[in-house]
């Protein structure tokens, strides 16, 4: 769908969950501008179909754990399967907690707090922090001119080839798909989530504390009841599975053939969402695993609409259908895209932007 066809500003509402375009936000007239009355009927929480959610997720997330601490003693390998499943679950898991931090779980506020610490913590996400940067994401989602919080660091073509060596070093490695899924999960979720940021608010830090006071007791209770040493291996197996999954999503819902991103003054909220954002079609089995995520489009237009709804709304006009989809095909071939070729309006891999270097030099 060409971007022009997509424009029509932020939601209305004062929405909390999602950044305000900027001043320089174009204005296209066109019959499909006024988007917001067809995503408003969908932005009503169910508070039976969230609790059924939980049920589904934490309880059997919660019997695995059981299990793996009686088959612990017996054998690591019995183990192993199980946390491949608790890893799946975890991803789910985040979803919930995601949807709470954009108030859209449940429809009281005390609600989603409440659960939205406790996934966190399940998670080794403080909730205040985590939701601070994501709100900037969503009103930043496609802006050349605001890259940098909550998102995957990529450079433009230019950018790449006047950058100093080390530094394009470090973009390949920061790049590379072995990194992605497998050491940047590790270090983000045990590490990094464990430090409260520079510009962090004051409930934001309080997050990170008493997210890690939590994560201490349960170590602590683990380890007393499956032991110190089995209890952080099986821990940090269904951290790198849950970490790897989650990436993975995360970098296929802004990084694709064809995706939308412009520099401020041309920078359109709605076009960011249905074109910046992608459909990535999955089995049913992996689109309830990831809560529906792969609507992602649907979340960027209106966060505030539950995981639950995403595909009814997806479903319900001719416009949200007609944006970029993904198959997993497509989703393989994503992470061969590595730079933002401004001439051409779109993502190149570092042959193509070596080619288009080379050609302006």
């Amino acid at each position: 769908m060409s971007p022009s066809k997509l424009s029509g500003g932020n939601p209305t509402g004062g929405n909390p969950s999602v950044g305000k375009p900027s001043a320089g936000t174009s204005k296209v007239a066109d019959p499909f501008a006024d988007w917001q009355p067809l995503v408003k009927p969908f932005t009503q929480p169910s508070a039976l179909r969230a609790s059924w959610q939980l049920t589904n997720t934490l309880l059997p997330y919660f019997g695995i754990w059981v299990a793996i601490v009686f088959l612990a003693p017996i054998s690591w390998w019995l183990c192993m399967p199980l946390c491949l499943v608790n890893g799946a679950l975890l991803v789910r898991a985040f979803i919930l907690f995601h949807d709470c931090g954009h108030q859209s779980f449940f429809k009281a506020r005390w609600a989603n707090t409440l659960w939205g610490m406790l996934t966190g913590v399940l998670s080794f996400t403080p909730y205040h922090q985590w939701h601070g940067q994501h709100r900037t994401h969503h009103g930043t989602s496609g802006n050349l001119d605001r890259r940098g919080v909550g998102d995957f660091w990529t450079m433009t073509v230019r950018e790449y080839h006047t950058s100093p060596r080390w530094r394009r070093i470090c973009y390949r490695i920061a790049r590379n798909p072995l990194v992605l899924l497998l050491v940047a999960p590790l270090v983000m979720f045990a590490f990094e989530q464990r430090i409260a940021k520079p510009k962090a608010t004051r409930m934001e830090q309080l997050s990170v504390w008493y997210t890690n006071i939590a994560l201490g007791g349960v170590i602590v209770g683990m380890g007393f009841a499956m032991g110190f040493l089995a209890f952080l291996v099986m821990q940090l197996v269904v951290l790198a599975v849950a970490g790897a999954l989650g990436i993975w999503l995360f970098y296929l819902q802004h990084q694709f053939e064809g995706v939308y991103w412009q520099r401020n003054r041309e920078w359109d909220y709605a076009a960011a969402a249905l074109a910046g954002s992608s459909y990535l079609r999955l089995p049913r089995p992996l689109q309830w695993l990831t809560g529906n995520i792969g609507f992602h489009h649907i979340h960027h237009l209106n966060a505030r609409i539950p995981n639950y709804r995403l595909e009814e709304c997806h479903d319900s006009h001719p416009m949200f259908r007609d944006v970029p989809t993904l198959d997993m095909m497509a989703a393989v071939r994503s992470f061969g895209l590595k730079l933002w070729d401004e001439a051409g309006e779109r993502l190149v891999c570092f042959r193509e932007a070596r080619r288009l270097h080379d050609s302006f030099a």
